[in-house]
């Protein structure tokens, strides 16, 4: 592993991220202690520093062309979306705040919890509204999963299968949707990461930016978060966070574990709410037909990204992959410890489903 100029930016700017987030963490459990889940902070703190070490390493070779790539990506992801988070944040203080002073006093911590309880009292009180709510949050969950799937397949399919372009460049598809997906995937994490630094900045009487976030995004947050997370690390953040220790897998074990962590849970969840009757444990709200709907659906992501992205494995083995990894998500799922399940959900699937890829 080179540590050198080109990787270096991306190193430092996540773990100065990571450890900056983290004070915020500790903050909010000291003024909330029972709303904030502090094991939650830990780990996340720890995805934002397995994430900058491992960026070197994805794209360590002596090859030049990779080496281009390489700083391609350091570029987006330190200049390029740094900027772009400024910028938006400019303009909501230029154009939006400066011209509307009472925005301050409107939009605000206060305020905004006051409406969401209103609505979560409504929603726990209606199992319509929960199961629309429900279905939000893991839409929002599943954007960041279906981007990663159609950049590898514009990547491997379109970009080299279609127009050859591998052949100018001097890389393959799979070394170009890689190239794509840590782009992304980086930059990303770096918008939901300022989202939280900005969100999450009621913690401090001075530098209290909470009115920054626009109107719109508030909204999409009030539909798709439940009470307590608004005193934790957006889930979004940590869900592709999670998806840094596993790009090393096989792209078809990898896919199956974003999906799992996405569709799986959401299936789990969906399903429970809609038809779930019996429940386990009878303190919980999950049921029955949620584990028995999550491992199916588990299962099944896991066979079809298999024969999608795998075709030469065997029955067997794909069979044997895809009954293992929905095992592990179905222990996950009736365990249903304190640690998010968005950081155990793809971590320990991809770990379960690569041993076996690579020892059957």
């Amino acid at each position: 592993m080179v540590y050198d100029v080109v990787s270096l930016p991306v190193v430092i700017l996540f773990i100065g991220s990571g450890i900056g987030l983290f004070y915020y963490a500790i903050k909010l459990n000291n003024k909330h202690p029972k709303e904030h889940n502090f094991v939650n902070s830990v780990l996340t703190l720890m995805l934002w520093l397995t994430a900058g070490s491992l960026f070197p390493i994805y794209f360590y070779s002596y090859s030049p062309n990779i080496r281009f790539f390489q700083t391609l990506s350091t570029v987006f992801i330190c200049i390029f979306t740094p900027c772009l988070i400024i910028l938006i944040l400019f303009y909501q203080y230029r154009f939006v705040i400066k011209k509307n002073p009472n925005i301050k006093k409107i939009r605000n911590i206060e305020t905004f919890l006051k409406d969401f309880n209103k609505v979560d009292e409504n929603i726990v009180n209606n199992i319509s509204n929960k199961l629309r709510t429900d279905i939000h949050r893991k839409l929002l969950h599943l954007f960041p999963a279906g981007v990663v799937i159609l950049l590898w397949v514009f990547a491997v399919y379109i970009w080299e299968g279609i127009w050859h372009a591998n052949a100018v460049w001097g890389i393959t598809g799979e070394e170009f949707g890689r190239f794509l997906i840590l782009t992304a995937g980086y930059s990303g994490i770096l918008v939901f990461g300022a989202l939280d630094y900005i969100r999450l900045s009621f913690v401090f009487e001075k530098h209290n930016y909470f009115h920054f976030i626009p109107d719109n995004v508030l909204n999409i947050l009030s539909k798709s978060m439940k009470r307590r997370e608004n005193f934790e690390f957006i889930r979004p953040t940590i869900l592709v966070l999670s998806f840094a220790p596993i790009l090393f897998f096989p792209f078809c074990i990898f896919a199956a574990a974003i999906l799992i962590a996405t569709i799986g849970d959401g299936a789990a969840s969906v399903f429970g709410l809609r038809f779930g009757r019996i429940h386990f444990p009878k303190s919980s709200e999950k049921t029955i037909i949620g584990y028995i709907s999550g491992f199916l659906a588990s299962s099944g992501i896991i066979i079809g990204m298999l024969l999608l992205f795998a075709s030469d494995v065997n029955l067997y083995k794909i069979l044997l992959i895809a009954f293992s990894g929905g095992l592990t998500f179905f222990i996950i799922d009736v365990l249903n410890l304190r640690v998010d399940d968005n950081i155990l959900n793809p971590i320990f699937c991809a770990l379960v489903m690569g041993s076996l890829y690579y020892l059957i």
